[in-house]
């Protein structure tokens, strides 16, 4: 008894002071000096002052991203911020050089398109539209097992793409708590919902470009080196991909775990009871038909996404659907990573590291081919450990540097790998709001995250490949 209750002391100090903090310094100060001494090693090799400063960069960012001895947005802010000492000031280069690449990140096209689509995501919440497009699947598909799970995963998976993975996720789990309760646990229809509609969300987000943040980060990049994807140029390949994906993993889980055999009951799902301003709810439908339209037409029109994603902005406030708390909510730390994220590539190639790094990887006796297949690979394994996002600022601007068209093809199939992602509870957003129900061990994750582990890569390969071929013609 006196044992247990000097442990509970202890852990009540434990709390008390916050050791915590001291935990994620070590880290975060273990992680600084890991990059100095591989930076130290580096130098040896010659490539000149700027090309070691950004590696340091480059390797002090994913220490930290992987480790999370910060958040990571402000891994994102922290790049920007040594970036502008490194380059900015004469303290470590012989001469301040320009810096105003590394600041135009924050104003982008990218940033604005990804404002736009977070704007219309909270508008559509706060008027319950998600929780419509849940109904709507449990209307259209029917009380049979695979149908409504087929249904249920088809419409994340068209939510995903206009709204963030996350809320689709939270809003979709609740909507089937009920009946999971009332199936149990163990039941192999409870798992095929709790982890086909995290996989559908998060694979949903492929089919646009503000679908998933890898996809924007890959449309900044090449935009930079002069390829405009468009709007509809994305969704010519991302949404084939995605629900490709979505339904073969349908098809896996309905073999694995033969939920025709379930029995459902439909009546046990709930339904909303807060009153919604019809006006309002209009406002918003009006508003997402508009903006996708005019992202969807920008090669008629000739205004950039960018500028159109001002629509929503506007629309929705002067509607009051988004006040000022609701502004507040959208995910701006997002924002910031994806800052950070495009001012590192156009660090690593502005300075000649990722051609450096390029340059040794082509001497190495494999061709083109496996070399995109590789990227994919490497993309959706960083991606489980750590932020997609981060894993996609590391590899699209290398695999920017390599020949047409694969310089053109690899960004996005990185993009579409990193979506891939879904082994661990904590590989995903979604997957950690499926775990957090507490209906699932950590295990059951394994069965969908091994599968995109190896369908997401090479889907993401052969579309891509078809796409760069017939329809850029690159």
């Amino acid at each position: 008894m006196a044992s247990n209750d000097s442990r509970e002391e202890a852990h009540k100090w434990y709390r008390k002071i916050h050791l915590d903090w001291l935990f994620n310094t070590s880290t975060f100060l273990g992680n600084l000096f890991i990059a100095l001494v591989v930076t130290y090693f580096f130098r040896q090799l010659n490539y000149g002052d700027a090309v070691d400063y950004v590696f340091l960069i480059a390797v002090l960012a994913v220490g930290l991203w992987i480790t999370e001895a910060i958040p990571p947005f402000a891994v994102g802010i922290l790049i920007i911020c040594m970036l502008l000492f490194g380059f900015g000031t004469d303290y470590l280069m012989d001469e301040p050089s320009p810096v105003d690449i590394y600041i135009s990140t924050w104003t982008s096209n990218v940033m604005w398109l990804l404002l736009g689509g977070f704007f219309l995501a909270e508008g559509m919440k706060q008027v319950e539209l998600d929780r419509s497009l849940f109904q709507f699947a449990v209307k259209r598909f029917g009380s049979r097992p695979e149908s409504l799970l087929m249904g249920i995963m088809v419409v994340t998976a068209l939510a995903s793409m206009v709204m963030s993975n996350t809320a689709t996720t939270a809003m979709m789990i609740s909507s089937v708590l009920p009946l999971v309760y009332v199936l149990g646990k163990e039941a192999n229809y409870s798992k095929a919902l709790l982890t086909g509609i995290p996989a559908a969300s998060t694979i949903g987000g492929i089919g646009t470009i503000i679908g998933s943040t890898p996809n924007a980060i890959a449309v900044g990049a090449l935009q930079e080196k002069g390829w405009n994807i468009t709007f509809i140029d994305w969704m010519l390949v991302g949404m084939p991909t995605a629900l490709l994906l979505i339904y073969l993993f349908f098809r896996f889980l309905n073999y694995k775990l033969h939920i025709h055999s379930a029995s459902i009951d439909l009546s046990l799902l709930p339904r909303s009871t807060r009153a919604i301003d019809p006006v309002k709810r209009k406002s918003v439908i009006f508003t997402l038909i508009v903006t996708v339209l005019l992202w969807l037409t920008e090669s008629i029109h000739g205004i950039p996404v960018a500028a159109t994603s001002a629509v929503p902005i506007l629309l929705l406030t002067l509607t009051q659907v988004i006040q000022a708390e609701q502004v507040r909510s959208i995910p701006w730390d997002t924002l910031m990573l994806v800052a950070g994220g495009l001012a590192l590539g156009i660090a690593l190639v502005e300075v000649g590291l990722a051609n450096i790094l390029m340059n040794e990887i082509n001497r190495l006796p494999i061709g083109g081919v496996i070399i995109s297949m590789l990227f994919s690979l490497v993309g959706v394994l960083l991606s489980n450990v750590m932020s997609n996002t981060a894993a996609a600022s590391i590899l699209i601007p290398l695999g920017l540097t390599l020949p047409l068209p694969f310089s053109v093809a690899v960004p996005v199939m990185v993009a579409i790998s990193c979506s891939s992602a879904l082994l661990l509870p904590v590989s995903t957003p979604s997957n950690a709001i499926a775990y957090a129900t507490g209906l699932l061990e950590q295990k059951e994750f394994r069965r969908g995250g091994l599968f995109f582990m190896v369908a997401g890569p090479v889907a993401a390969f052969i579309s891509v490949i078809l796409w760069v071929w017939l329809y850029l013609q690159v």
